[in-house]
């Protein structure tokens, strides 16, 4: 099974990227799913239904998200709008049933696709354990057969390192976001998962985790609160990674970094 996940696309920037650069990389590795993170999708923070749909169009599967995920429209509603196939992290209260999850047909297997919110320096009182969420995920689903996919949203790099080595041999890959700084560790760990502390981002590549980098110096400078913006031309950066997955043990066998700034 080949895979393209996408970091956190930020943004009118992101989206942008993503339509001049899915192509070119679909036709480079011929995927048979293309996954992407999008909590920050419409206008930095949240997702629409006309943006899920945008990024529906463009030939992503299946969408992740993470602690924004619900700052503008409903999320159910802006799902059930588009017809997008998104995940809300699956310890978070907010999430419904029908967002706990995602189960694709993916080269004749199902892959499931799960959304954890880490709880370190996330400011999220309501959110359970990630460790101990997981392990009732995967009691409940000892059943299944496919490779499962976990996008771990968290700040912390020694809460999502200590999960993957948590969950090594029992999923098939655990990608890291929120932080939209690609960090270098992608390894396979020793029982197949494929693993990296975070994929980085799709977004303005000038810019401080993609919000306009003038704004953040003056809140540093005045500690002054802020409103973020985003620029919406320029160039970006997109990050991004491919992944092979063994259809007979699930175990992930290649992993490989992609990285690319395009003009927008």
């Amino acid at each position: 099974m080949k895979i393209l996940f996408f970091g956190d696309i930020v943004g009118k920037v992101g989206r942008k990227a993503m339509s001049k650069v899915l192509p070119s990389l679909k036709e480079q590795y011929q995927p048979d799913v293309v996954l992407a993170n999008v909590e920050n999708l419409a206008h930095g923070k949240g997702v629409t239904a006309s943006t899920l749909a945008e990024m529906k169009a463009l030939g992503i599967n299946g969408f992740t998200s993470g602690n924004h995920v619900w700052k503008k429209e409903d999320v159910a509603e802006a799902v059930r709008s588009s017809e997008a196939k998104l995940v809300t992290p699956f310890n978070d209260p907010r999430t419904t049933n029908e967002q706990k999850f995602l189960r694709l047909k993916v080269a004749g297997k199902e892959l499931v696709v799960v959304n954890l919110l880490g709880r370190t320096f996330m400011n999220q009182p309501d959110v359970s354990c990630p460790f101990k969420a997981m392990d009732g995920f995967l009691s409940e689903h000892k059943n299944f057969k496919g490779p499962i996919i976990l996008d771990f949203h968290a700040e912390a790099t020694s809460e999502k390192i200590a999960l993957g080595w948590y969950l090594d041999g029992r999923i098939s890959v655990l990608l890291g976001t929120h932080t939209h700084v690609p960090t270098a560790d992608y390894k396979i760990l020793p029982q197949g998962t494929a693993y990296v502390t975070d994929l980085g981002m799709v977004g303005p590549a000038d810019s401080v985790l993609g919000v306009k980098k003038e704004l953040i110096i003056e809140k540093f400078l005045t500690d002054g609160p802020i409103v973020f913006k985003y620029d919406e031309t320029g160039d970006a950066e997109v990050n991004a990674v491919y992944l092979e997955i063994d259809n007979i043990t699930n175990k992930t066998v290649k992993i490989e970094k992609i990285n690319q700034r395009v003009s927008i």
